[in-house]
């Protein structure tokens, strides 16, 4: 809104030029999502509370997470209302795939509320099944507008291979429903310690903001070879909310938290920065970067896949951060740890835009 309202002004005010600039806006995007967090962040608290909105805890969960039956949970909606609310200040709003990562966000978030609200009310949230077939509905109409609307070609990239662009045809569009859900699921698994979800997901928009921007810019995305996808740089704008978001939500949800993020949070991030990653054709880049949520995952299909075959745990608990928990490490360093394994991805995956 702020990008309609005033660039325009530019030939008469040579100020509002610095609008056009997509790095501008995205900072501003960051700090604008940053100061409102802070600024809703205690209300939402305190009325999640009068609400009597608390977090039930599992009975198998490690027990020192006894102490944190009550806490205030969904608070993902902070970071939703927030991201939503400062990528509509500063976004080009003429732009589609600003609508789609919107739309994407906005329900999962619904669906990912909705559930919160079962766990509360009635102890037992939706089902898996429900859940998946939910997330499935969505994916695949984002996926219809991408392909018969926006004419998305079903072309992979590969990292380190710049000549390799296999075009996948309708294979692709399982592969996007594939990783829309699966991300989105992943994410929601990590959600377990005190801002050991919300960590990762701002590396990883952060990372994903600056292959947006590369991706969307001509002589960027040639110089680099990568797939050059028109008005993909102004996600940057949506990967800078979710930063400024994410680091005011941890202000409120870091050890001992304050606040829960719930699956109202958890759910939508992860299908927005797969939607994100779509847009952008580096999909298996989002496996690099977003690993911790790729082995928090696999971690749980390991252990279900080898207990129902062989009747064995692999893992004392999963997701795995419970694994490690319950080999006696303390909480904060379980996520701190973690926060370096995605910061190390990230440049992993950032080095893999030049090594072609």
């Amino acid at each position: 809104m702020i990008y309609h309202l005033f660039y325009p002004l530019y030939t008469t005010h040579i100020v509002f030029n610095v609008l056009r600039y997509i790095s501008f806006r995205t900072i501003s995007a960051i700090l604008t999502a940053l100061l409102i967090s802070f600024i809703l962040g205690p209300w939402l608290i305190k009325k999640l509370k009068e609400l009597q909105l608390g977090q039930r805890v599992r009975e198998d969960v490690p027990s020192r997470h006894r102490t944190k039956e009550g806490t205030p949970t969904m608070g993902g909606s902070l970071v939703i209302v927030t991201v939503v609310g400062s990528t509509l200040l500063w976004s080009n709003l003429t732009n589609p795939y600003v609508w789609l990562v919107l739309f994407i966000t906005c329900a999962y978030a619904l669906l990912g509320f909705v559930d919160d609200y079962r766990k509360i009310k009635r102890s037992k949230g939706i089902s898996g099944k429900t859940k998946i077939i939910f997330q499935t509905i969505i994916a695949l109409t984002a996926t219809g507008v991408l392909f018969f609307v926006l004419d998305f070609t079903p072309q992979l990239t590969l990292p380190f291979l710049k000549d390799l662009h296999p075009e996948l045809g309708l294979f692709y569009i399982i592969l996007i429903v594939f990783i829309l859900v699966g991300t989105s699921n992943a994410v929601n698994l990590t959600d377990g310690l005190d801002g050991l979800a919300i960590g990762p997901v701002m590396i990883t928009a952060g990372t994903f903001a600056l292959v947006t921007y590369v991706s969307g810019h001509t002589e960027f995305a040639q110089y680099l070879q990568i797939p050059y996808t028109s008005g993909c740089g102004e996600l940057s704008i949506f990967c800078g909310a979710i930063v400024g978001a994410g680091l005011g939500f941890l202000w409120f949800n870091t050890y001992p938290a304050q606040i829960f993020m719930g699956d109202v949070g958890s759910l939508s991030l992860g299908g927005a920065l797969a939607m994100v990653a779509i847009i952008a054709k580096q999909e298996i880049l989002l496996a690099i970067v977003g690993g911790i949520f790729v082995i928090e995952a696999l971690s749980v299909i390991i252990q279900v896949a080898v207990y129902q075959t062989k009747k064995k745990r692999v893992f004392k608990m999963a997701p795995i951060h419970h694994h490690y928990e319950l080999k006696g490490w303390a909480e904060p360093k379980i996520i701190v740890r973690f926060w370096i394994i995605t910061i190390i991805l990230s440049l992993i995956a950032i080095s893999t835009l030049k090594l072609r």
